[in-house]
């Protein structure tokens, strides 16, 4: 049974069997779920999230991961290693788990991303965007999100920084802002 839930101006929800899709019917996969739970447990840093080649399915991008484990031995400077994961002309959805100082205290909060650079495939642009809500519905807690177009938004981690919480932020990573 179909049954519209809600209207919005450029697409509609619709809630199918006990789960929710968008208008443009891709799917969040189980596997999606578990690593956000793996994220909250702090067992990665970074992960990237593509569509299937069917176009139906919101998947992991395999090998697109940034293990905790991996900061401070193969991964150096684990921001700079995220922007270089995104791939110059495809759109993704990632999940960041930002370590940062304010004048105050030193917080860790997840970061949701929604990765869509000028340069990608019109088509490819309007399926990530149309079925942003259904993966971000998945992933509660989630304090931040982020529509990122280039990578000139992304060199400077002080743009992140001020996302986190503006001028108070002193550090990203352990670097200095």
């Amino acid at each position: 049974m179909l049954k519209k839930i809600s209207q919005r101006s450029y697409r509609s929800a619709y809630f199918i069997d006990g789960r929710s899709k968008e208008a443009s019917g891709v799917k969040v996969t189980d596997e999606v779920v578990v690593v956000f739970n793996e994220m909250k447990r702090k067992r990665k840093k970074a992960i990237l999230f593509c569509l299937s080649k069917d176009l139906k399915s919101i998947v992991l991008d395999e090998e697109k991961q940034i293990l905790q484990g991996d900061v401070g031995t193969t991964v150096q400077d684990p921001y700079q290693h995220f922007v270089g994961m995104l791939p110059p002309n495809d759109c993704r959805y990632a999940l960041y788990d930002a370590t940062f100082e304010t004048k105050e205290t030193k917080k860790e909060d997840l970061v949701f991303i929604f990765w869509a650079p000028e340069n990608a495939p019109l088509k490819s642009k309007m399926i990530y965007a149309s079925s942003k809500d259904a993966i971000k519905r998945k992933f509660e807690g989630i304090k931040h999100e982020w529509q990122v177009n280039g990578l000139d938004e992304l060199k400077d981690r002080r743009t992140l920084a001020e996302r986190l919480g503006g001028t108070s932020v002193v550090s990203l990573e352990g670097l200095p802002i």
